[in-house]
């Protein structure tokens, strides 16, 4: 099973999209959009829609269990890296603020600093030197994200990272995204990776000898995102309240291996997400399961099913599939939305205290 690769050096490409032109299809769900009523906050109806015209174009992480005999990791603890970010005008979207896109760079950028630092790599894949003689590559298998604020344009930020092992062949990097000047946690986010043969595109065991490369950088720490064991369904046509369809790669979308990186895949499954609700919610957390890779060739459809509309807290709810047009998953998510004024300290309870690693 191929998936997408992580660990690259060149950045990802914010993915520059026409605008969405939606035309009614199947079943109708309501009769608007958004429905405002004087003292509340928006409403959602939901329409069937397909998406035409072009280029529109969790994690249910294994939890490391420290206790576990058959995990061949040394655990010995090391420090964290951090790394600082300014906020620039060209990573913020129509809100002002950083686009989740954005932040999945600084994560990206922050996981291959702390490998260089620490003496793992100097290679612009993210590859160990074991891992390039055995034509080896980092993919992701999972991802999960969840957001207390976006920070805006000029913020200073800082990423801090470390790395855990995540059973016998993959490894958890994690991430901490803080307001530099007030140390004000913004944003979490937590990722199971495992190697991929870059020539056979094929899932790889870890060899002892790359595993000795990097184990001693890797820290004994508690999973800052626990998997909340919700299935992400499979969609389809009849299942979909929007689809997203003649989705395209550009070649500013790949990386150095020639498929596209993780936060482009992103961007797809936002587009079929009805205007609504990104202009009057903002994303508070996120869900992803990579299957497969794509390429430069790909014809891809991003579905998206509004599972819950408006719960007590009048958030909402979406589940997601990226697709190739013949039918096979690349990508399966969640995303969970709660309006612009909400305040979501709640989503923070779950951060242990040692998400902080110090040196030992």
């Amino acid at each position: 099973m191929d998936m997408v690769a992580l660990v690259t050096a060149a950045s990802f490409a914010n993915v520059m999209l026409p605008s969405q032109h939606y035309a009614t299809k199947g079943i109708k769900r309501g009769n608007a959009f958004v429905n405002f009523n004087i003292g509340e906050g928006p409403r959602l109806g939901v329409k069937k829609h397909a998406c035409y015209g072009g280029l529109k174009v969790k994690a249910n992480a294994q939890n490391y269990n420290a206790d576990d005999d058959d995990d061949k990791f040394s655990r010995v603890i090391r420090t964290s890296i951090r790394n600082k970010f300014t906020i620039r005008v060209y990573e913020v979207d129509a809100s002002g603020k950083a686009s989740i896109e954005t932040l999945m760079n600084y994560y990206q950028s922050s996981i291959l600093d702390h490998f260089k630092k620490v003496g793992v790599h100097d290679d612009v894949s993210g590859s160990t030197k074991e891992m390039i003689k055995k034509n080896l590559i980092w993919v992701y298998s999972d991802m999960q994200v969840a957001t207390y604020r976006f920070p805006k344009w000029e913020d200073e930020v800082e990423v801090e990272s470390w790395i855990c092992a995540a059973g016998i062949n993959g490894v958890r990097f994690n991430w901490i995204l803080r307001d530099f000047k007030t140390n004000q946690v913004l944003n979490i986010a937590s990722s199971v990776c495992v190697a991929m043969n870059k020539l056979t595109r094929r899932l790889s065991k870890i060899p002892e000898e790359v595993r000795r490369e990097f184990e001693s950088h890797l820290v004994n720490s508690s999973v800052i995102i626990k998997d909340d064991n919700k299935k992400i369904p499979k969609l389809d046509e009849t299942t979909a309240d929007y689809i997203c369809s003649s989705l395209r790669p550009r070649w500013s979308d790949l990386d150095v291996h020639f498929h596209v990186n993780n936060a482009n895949y992103v961007s797809w499954i936002l587009e079929s997400i009805p205007e609504s609700i990104l202009m009057n919610f903002e994303l508070s957390s996120m869900s992803l399961k990579f299957k497969r890779e794509c390429g430069i060739d790909s014809k891809l459809q991003s579905l998206a099913a509004i599972c819950r509309d408006e719960d007590i807290n009048n958030n909402v709810e979406c589940n997601h599939m990226l697709r190739f047009e013949d039918g096979v998953e690349i990508l399966r998510g969640r995303t969970n939305w709660r309006p612009k004024s909400a305040n979501s300290v709640a989503i923070f309870d779950r951060v242990p205290a040692q998400a902080s690693i110090n040196a030992s």
